[in-house]
């Protein structure tokens, strides 16, 4: 086995990559409010469960690697969720006010894969696994809304990183920013965040973003990137235009 892996090292490195970028994308996905599309009265009675917590800006609901005990419901204010790779803080999304965290790793009973420190002042709920699970099994409804959120969510997750993994750099970074854009035709990443999400250098994501910047298909900013011409960018991640 050890013969093996040496022989292959540029496809071990290659796995680590994929997974890497896997994970980076579960983290992202973290706190979607679409993916965990809950009625009223859900909220209403998951606050009932949880017990209301507030963070100051540099705070932490939970950190990398530590057990998952809780998941997070949020009230007020915006949490940065990030991860260290290669000993850099690499931040892969932002939420707010909607936004449930950390709920897949403590219904698996393992560890968080990513960070969450608060922007701002922020209000939350924490739903303690212990709490929570008996209350979904009285709340079938309930239960299985969440149940098929965290499979839609696997299932999109595996999704991009499958779709980007065949595509260039160029393409790569026009789905996702096609992708980030849709509703606001901004967005608010950084290049460094871009590189993690497709496991790519900085410096490839810049000169694509260069690129688009020539092609007058977007224009960026201090961590904002704003989509001027959405159908060429559309173009550009199918790969019909160079």
């Amino acid at each position: 086995m050890t013969g093996r892996i040496a022989a292959f090292p540029a496809r071990g490195r290659r796995m680590e990559t994929v997974d890497q970028q896997h994970l980076a994308w579960i983290a992202r996905s973290f706190g979607r409010p679409d993916y965990l599309p809950l009625q009223p009265a859900d909220v209403s009675l998951l606050s009932q469960v949880g017990e209301p917590v507030s963070k100051y800006p540099g705070t932490h609901l939970f950190k990398e690697g530590e057990e998952a005990t809780s998941a997070y419901l949020i009230q007020t204010g915006e949490i940065d969720l990030y991860r260290i790779a290669d000993g850099r803080r690499r931040v892969v999304a932002r939420v707010g006010r909607g936004a449930v965290l950390g709920d897949m790793a403590m219904f698996g009973g393992g560890t968080y894969i990513s960070s969450a420190q608060a922007v701002d002042n922020v209000r939350a709920f924490r739903l303690h696994r212990d709490r929570l699970i008996p209350e979904l099994a009285k709340h079938p409804a309930v239960c299985m809304r969440w149940l098929v959120a965290g499979l839609r969510q696997l299932e999109e997750t595996q999704r991009r990183v499958l779709q980007l993994m065949h595509k260039t750099v160029l393409a790569q970074v026009a789905d996702l920013l096609v992708e980030e854009s849709k509703d606001t035709g901004r967005v608010q990443l950084s290049q460094a965040t871009i590189g993690t999400l497709l496991g790519a250098s900085r410096q490839t994501v810049n000169e694509a973003l260069a690129r688009l910047r020539e092609l007058k298909i977007v224009e960026t900013g201090y961590r904002s990137i704003e989509v001027t011409d959405p159908e060429t960018l559309h173009e550009v991640a199918a790969e019909r235009i160079s």
